[in-house]
């Protein structure tokens, strides 16, 4: 027998059908999308008709729309459709002034600054930056405004767009988390790729990035006035191409760094322009944070200067007196091909690298091609000849090589590996080459707890 069923029931039972987000297409806010005519009135009010309706989509159709800085609101999210470009105005006086800041920061102005952008975002939450679309740095070098500036954002999205010609951090994010940068490309850049800057849950995938300066670069800076930690963050699936570094933490690192992946990524040196001499994967405590926890693996590089580098350093900026810390780190099926310096791993004695694991990594050298001059462009390193031409590991306490092989072409009278003040070291099944009559491919400098495992070559010359 058929029973009726209230209509309380049945609005339950029933698909939640939600209203369409709005969709605004700049044309018909005034944007001529010429090329010629400024388009940031137009564009600006179409986002702002986006926000006063609680959100919704602004549509760039096909066109070239020139503009100043533009201002990003909550729940909007932009569209560059396929054939669409947003271009930077070449006149500096359509963008917003840099900031003056009310606090002491020792970090440099591209940094801390983010109001001098073409997009720029501040306490916004759930906004989209998308499409097959181009943003176009509209300069030939270095010294611009940022095409994406977020600060104390969340939950962004920025996914499938071309960024060109950036002369400033393409991707510059503060304090800002929950953000998913995914299918990028970052062409011809004359400044770093993407920089999260003290931020929280951000994932980045699938990147294609050739560039002058660094690819990718995790920072926890002094820009917000307060330290903050940079973590959670995961690197996935990337192709880079630089004259700088690739995957690079802490060169502002007044903040900690904890739980980071880099994963699945593919380097190889630039042809474009005058190499920087930089490690490939750089992890660096330069200003009192701690690092821990950091997981790099499935990387591929090709002539890159140095493949790692994992440093304790002590610049005495801003309020930490002491050196940091750098533990709890895995790199794991590593190969570099073309290097022209050991990859190294080095604290000081009262503050060493600690719980390090090196396994199944592949690392092979040759003569440098730079000149005496080149050489000494690594910050804070005097790149005299090495004394191995493999690792270096120094100051440093609980450390597995398991796995690693290491080869110079030609062959090299440097030892492969050095150990000097280590604590607890353990080769497992590293494979270096030996040369007859040459000095000991492993040389041991101050090392308590050494020990070699399934390592013929290793065993037979090692110099405690």
């Amino acid at each position: 027998m058929f029973r009726c069923i209230p209509a309380l029931v049945m609005a339950v039972l029933s698909p939640l059908v939600l209203p369409a987000a709005a969709s605004h297409n700049v044309r018909r806010y005034g944007a001529r999308g010429d090329g010629a005519t400024r388009d940031t009135a137009a564009i600006q009010a179409a986002m702002d008709a986006a926000a006063r309706q609680g959100g919704g989509t602004v549509e760039f159709p096909p066109g070239r729309y020139l503009s100043g800085t533009l201002h990003l609101k909550s729940h909007v999210t932009l569209r560059l459709g396929s054939g669409a470009t947003l271009v930077a105005s070449a006149r500096d006086a359509d963008f917003d002034p840099y900031e003056k800041f009310s606090y002491p920061t020792p970090d440099d102005r591209e940094t801390t600054d983010f109001h001098f952008a073409l997009l720029a975002g501040e306490q916004v939450e759930h906004v989209a930056i998308t499409g097959q679309g181009v943003i176009e740095g509209n300069r030939a070098r270095r010294g611009g405004p940022k095409p994406i500036a977020l600060r104390r954002c969340r939950y962004v999205t920025i996914r499938g767009i071309t960024i060109h010609h950036a002369p400033n951090y393409a991707i510059s994010l503060l304090g800002t988390d929950y953000v998913n940068i995914d299918g990028v490309s970052i062409l011809e850049a004359w400044a770093d790729g993407i920089d999260p800057d003290s931020c929280r849950f951000v994932r980045i995938s699938n990147i294609v990035f050739d560039g002058f300066d660094d690819a990718i670069v995790a920072k926890a800076s002094h820009a917000l006035g307060y330290r903050r930690a940079a973590e959670h963050l995961s690197v996935s699936n990337c192709i880079l191409s630089t004259n700088s570094c690739y995957l690079k933490f802490g060169s502002e690192s007044g903040g900690d760094f904890r739980n980071v992946s880099m994963t699945g990524c593919v380097l190889e040196r630039r042809r474009n322009g005058n190499p920087r001499n930089l490690a490939a994967v750089s992890l660096e405590s330069m200003d009192g944070a701690t690092v821990d926890g950091v997981v790099i693996s499935n990387i591929v590089a090709r002539d890159v200067y140095m493949p790692f580098a994992l440093k304790i350093g002590n610049r005495g900026r801003g309020p930490s007196p002491e050196p940091g810390a750098i533990r709890n780190v895995t790199i794991a099926n590593f190969i570099a091909t073309g290097a022209s310096v050991a990859a190294r791993i080095t604290g000081f004695e009262k503050h060493m690298v600690e719980n390090v694991t090196i396994r199944d990594v592949r690392l092979c050298f040759r003569p440098p091609t730079e000149t005496a001059a080149e050489l000494k462009q690594f910050p804070g390193t005097t790149f005299r000849p090495q004394a191995t031409y493999g690792l270096l590991v120094r100051n440093a306490a609980n450390i597995r090589l398991s796995g690693v092989f290491l080869r110079h072409d030609p062959p090299d009278a440097r030892p492969a590996v050095i150990a000097d003040t280590v604590r607890n070291l353990l080769l497992d099944g590293v494979d270096v080459e030996t040369r007859a009559g040459a000095g000991p491919v492993v040389l041991f400098r101050g090392v308590e707890n050494g020990r070699i495992e399934n390592s013929p070559a290793v065993s037979s010359t090692v110099v405690p």
